[in-house]
């Protein structure tokens, strides 16, 4: 396990209508308290560090979440990293710790940057796109847009790019691709992550408005924006889709857990002190993501027998025949682990996605070859 995610508020500002924590399979948030008591982030911490010391960790990612973190004042706020610092250093003093707040980005202010940056806590926002109506879909409980306090945000953000982690963005068929992929630099992200929608057989992915039969739409969407990015000779960003294709292809290990083979490694602890899978599993069904564990009574270690999670650890194994056989299985991996799911059949199928996964990776597969074999320019006599 190198990655825990705290759920340091269960409740948001903002009530976008596809939220695979709101709106979706599990309603489980509503059994939740609304904010991470002290003493449950202390039990965290010591969690955190007994698994750090055991596995020998060189590092771990600690990344504060909601509901909408930012609803917690910027000391309280900090004050779970700063335990687990407190915790690793009197028990596995060689482990360091990243951390990050991922954002809607409707309440940053100097204020709040100025905190997290003290803290060392770095800041990602989530947004559909730079323009208004990319964000039709993220408002408040009252339906009013979130897009200009988000905006705001982000501008600010954007002045302190040491603080800055970068924009993730759910793929949307309705808007123009490049125009979304440029409306997003102006905010001057680091790094975008394009998402695929949480999706699976059950409850498949919005067909976009031009479907047509055998097509594959969201490759399409994704290599309109991968052509603009990668014949960019500035390199404005990174996009982190393509880059894991590319590091997969290459022969590098993975680093997410939506492609490669690599085994989860994510944990999460709700404001409660449950440990819970990825967050991504409740798009599923409800209680998809539960383990029946607890911080005061489960190690980290007791998670990964976890039936759940350890089907997680198999990777090729764990696939559809049809995913083993095929040829781009050590970048694809059978795909993100929710888009695979069926119910009454379980998580054992190819993605959802899988034509369009296909098709994407092989065509950045031809651009990699094309540019490992392109001759260099011939030097001037």
């Amino acid at each position: 396990m190198r990655q825990f995610v705290l759920k340091t508020r269960s409740r948001c500002n903002l009530a976008c209508t596809y939220c695979y924590v709101y709106e979706m399979a599990d309603q489980g948030w509503r059994d939740q308290p609304v904010a991470m008591a002290p003493a449950t982030a202390a039990r965290a911490a010591e969690r955190i560090a007994e698994h750090a010391a055991a596995h020998d960790l060189p590092r771990v990612d600690l990344v504060l979440h909601g509901g909408e973190p930012l609803l917690t004042a910027p000391a309280a706020l900090a004050a779970p990293v700063e335990a687990v610092r407190a915790a690793l250093a009197a028990t596995a003093p060689r482990t360091r710790i990243t951390a990050t707040v991922q954002t809607n980005g409707t309440l940053i202010t100097r204020g709040r940057l100025a905190a997290l940056a003290a803290a060392g806590i770095r800041v990602g926002v989530s947004l559909d796109g730079g323009l208004p109506a990319h964000n039709t879909r993220r408002v408040d409980h009252a339906g009013r847009p979130g897009f200009g306090a988000a905006a705001r945000g982000l501008r600010l953000l954007a002045r302190h790019p040491d603080s800055y982690a970068g924009v993730l963005c759910v793929v949307d068929l309705e808007h123009d691709p490049v125009e979304t992929y440029e409306s997003l630099l102006a905010f001057a992200p680091p790094t975008v992550g394009l998402l695929l929608p949480l999706a699976n057989w059950t409850a498949p992915p919005p067909p976009g408005p031009r479907r047509r039969p055998g097509g594959t739409p969201y490759a399409d969407w994704l290599l309109a924006v991968f052509e603009r990015w990668w014949h960019d000779g500035t390199h404005r960003t990174r996009i982190r889709l393509f880059e894991e294709i590319i590091a997969l292809l290459l022969g590098l290990p993975a680093t997410t857990e939506t492609l490669g083979l690599a085994p989860a490694a994510t944990a999460v602890i709700e404001t409660d002190g449950s440990i819970e899978q990825a967050d991504s599993l409740k798009s599923a069904y409800e209680g998809a993501a539960a383990t029946g564990m607890a911080l005061d009574t489960h190690s980290f270690d007791q998670l990964l027998d976890h039936p759940g999670f350890a089907a997680r650890q198999l990777g090729r194994d764990a696939l559809a025949a049809g995913c083993r056989a095929c040829e781009l299985v050590g970048v694809c991996g059978g795909g993100h682990y929710p888009h695979r799911y069926r119910a009454g059949e379980g998580f054992r199928q190819p993605s959802v996605y899988c034509a369009d996964l296909q098709v994407l990776i092989r065509h950045i597969a031809t651009a990699v070859q094309h540019a490992a074999t392109a001759r260099p320019p011939a030097a001037a006599s």
